[in-house]
């Protein structure tokens, strides 16, 4: 002991001695003296800074509370010494040191952290000491490499299960050894599978492959044949690492051990079940087993399993259907069931994140009815899983996207749905609607029940309100739905950067949904009108106009028309043409100014009568031409 810590003892035991510290809290303090660092339970990690012996206290830094004085006794009773050479203190001391060795000896760092918790730490415990004092950049690539290494090293006991403890061993042990070791005393098939996966990773570092693979595969087999009934899952994913660790090690196949086969033999039927109970990462490989094994009834069983499966599986599934040429039964089989509204909600989450063109035809407004209906099913049936429903929230384009090629009044359905539904609280279906009115808006006033100046109505003839309703069904009944499959067909033909046909049909999808999206906005606000009867006090729309261009001294005469009635040839105009918006309301004999290409013109009413009365109906102007439908309003 040092001449300082000498005197430290004194000045401890001399304040014991006055009674200001308890005699058994001396040993403790002069080993906190010694070591310099500290451990508390709630602050953490503290260097201690000054002993004052005057005033019965510790100065310590502790890493958020610099500078805190603590009473000897109080520091005795709570605070555990930490020597020079733990983590903590290396960090403090010679923080330069630590990155260097992370850099250039994994095994020094990790093995300096373990030795600093008694020889054990977990690999949550390791990432929380060096990140991000230590190990700045990517810990998950850091610690992959970290972890080759420690499986190499026969100090390390490195555990299957992340929540267990990594362990340092004075004595070495070769890799081959612990592994033949925890898969001889490790129980049940699960056990020796899990053993059997590190095993076939770590091949190429065991001293002797051939035999350690042969005892692992012996093992194997008597366990598949004893739970292939039992567990069929498990047996059939012992199987595929049982191939492969032959394949590696260019083994021949026992005499009578079980195929993948023999799995699916007395499984086919319950293949859904089968691929759940299987690991995410080796559901295509299960999947093509089963392939092998049923080539003539694979695609049936797969169909009938698909509504019963995870999204995650579903699209496993359905990927093994598109390779194996059954697309077009799968895109049946999905039409039906959300037709039919017996969709499940993972098939339909399945559906919602692929969204692929291939399904361009089938993505639709009733996609979206039936996953109300979904959810509404799992919701009675106290299902818990909310996953659709907050994918369909996170999602800001899906609800968009499914219902845009619906008509209005079917928009208008689907928005009420939505409000009836108890799958979503208020605040969601405010975020829900709000995206149908940023794209529809002339749902705006059924959710708010108001009409805002913007939507005010105009007046339109019964035949052009007919021809121009005409259009909007040919557009959302033929045209959209048409090109929803030429988009899918375009796609099946491989590259899209070189696909000039599914770029094309992409392009049209535009232009009709923009039609449609106008069509949409002019309807709502339209108002068929006979226009019968009309003032002829002052212009009015429905009436015949006579006026005198007083630039020329000519007269002309004009028919005040419809919003969307305009045939310039015959002198019919829409009264919201600025020439209609000038002459409206001015009585016979006033002069007005109507705004004209280059200028303006001055005109004089002269008179003004109807166009059509109750005794004589008028014929309403012919079709427009096609450039005039596409006028906004």
């Amino acid at each position: 002991m040092g001449r300082e810590n000498i005197s430290m003892k004194e000045e401890f035991e001399k304040l014991a001695a006055t009674g200001k510290l308890s005699r058994q809290n001396v040993d403790a303090l002069i080993t906190l003296t010694e070591s310099g660092y500290c451990y508390h339970r709630s602050w953490g990690f503290g260097k201690i800074t000054t002993v004052d012996a005057v005033f019965s206290r510790f100065i310590i830094d502790f890493q958020s509370k610099a500078g805190h004085a603590m009473d000897l006794a109080f520091a005795a009773e709570s605070l555990k010494p930490i020597s020079s050479d733990h983590i903590y203190a290396r960090k403090v001391s010679d923080i330069d040191a630590l990155r260097q060795m992370a850099a250039l000896h994994h095994l020094d760092l990790i093995k300096l952290v373990l030795q600093s918790f008694n020889g054990r730490a977990t690999v949550d415990q390791i990432q929380q000491v060096l990140v991000p004092d230590v190990i700045k950049d990517d810990w998950k690539k850091w610690w992959e490499a970290a972890k080759r290494e420690l499986k190499k090293n026969g100090h390390f006991q490195v555990p299957l299960k992340k929540s267990e403890p990594i362990i340092y061993q004075a004595k070495e042990v070769s890799l081959q050894n612990r592994f033949l070791t925890e898969f001889r005393v490790a129980k049940g098939l699960k056990a020796h599978l899990t053993i059997a996966h590190e095993v076939l990773k770590s091949l190429s570092d065991l001293d002797d492959k051939d035999a350690t693979v042969k005892e692992v595969i012996q093992t194997l087999n008597t366990e598949i044949g004893t739970h292939q009934r039992t567990q069929p899952a498990v047996a059939l994913e012992a199987i595929f690492v049982r191939d492969e660790l032959r394949a590696a090690e260019k083994l021949p196949a026992a005499e009578g051990e079980l195929p993948a086969s023999a799995i699916w033999a007395q499984e086919g039927s319950k293949v859904g079940g089968v691929l759940e109970q299987i690991p995410a990462a080796k559901h295509r490989r299960a999947l093509q087993s089963f392939k092998e094994a049923n080539p003539d009834h694979w695609h049936d069983a797969l169909l009938g399993a698909l509504n019963g499966v995870s999204s995650k599986l579903a699209g496993e599934v359905a990927h093994a259907l598109i390779s194996g040429g059954k697309l077009d039964a799968l895109k049946e089989l999905l039409a039906r069931l959300i037709s039919q509204h017996q969709a499940g909600t993972e098939l339909l989450l399945w559906l919602a994140k692929e969204r692929s063109d291939s399904f361009a035809d089938i993505l639709g407004p009733e996609v979206f009815r039936a996953m109300l209906t979904a959810m509404e099913r799992d919701q009675f049936n106290e299902k818990r899983s909310n996953k659709l429903r907050d994918f369909i929230l996170a999602d800001q384009t899906l609800l968009v996207e499914l219902i845009g090629s619906a008509d209005l009044e079917v928009i208008k359905d689907l928005t009420r749905a939505l409000q009836l539904s108890p799958c979503f609280d208020d605040m969601d279906k405010r975020s829900l609607l709000a995206r149908i009115v940023k794209s529809y808006p002339a749902v705006q006033t059924m959710i708010s029940g108001e009409q805002t100046k913007q939507e005010m109505v105009y007046l339109v003839s019964w035949g052009s309100l007919e021809r121009r309703k005409n259009e909007y069904a040919e557009l959302v009944q033929k045209a959209i739905p048409a090109n929803s499959k030429e988009i899918a067909v375009a796609r099946s033909y491989g590259d899209l950067r070189e696909n000039h046909e599914y770029k094309a049909a992409k392009e049209m999808q535009k232009i009709l949904m923009r039609r449609k999206s106008e069509l949409e906005a002019q309807l709502v606000r339209a108002r068929g009108n006979d226009f019968v009867n009309p003032r002829t006090d002052v212009v009015s729309i429905g009436t015949i106009v006579g006026v005198t261009d007083l630039d020329s001294n000519s007269a002309e005469k004009f028919t005040l028309h419809g919003a969307w009635d305009s045939d310039p040839d015959k002198g019919v105009i829409s009264y919201l043409t600025p020439v209609g918006q000038s002459l409206l309301n001015h009585k016979p004999g006033e002069e007005v100014e109507v705004p004209v290409e280059g200028g303006k013109k001055r005109y004089r009413i002269d008179s003004v009568t109807a166009m059509k009365t109750a005794e004589t109906p008028a014929a309403t102007p012919a079709a427009p031409p096609a450039a005039e439908t596409s006028q906004p309003a």
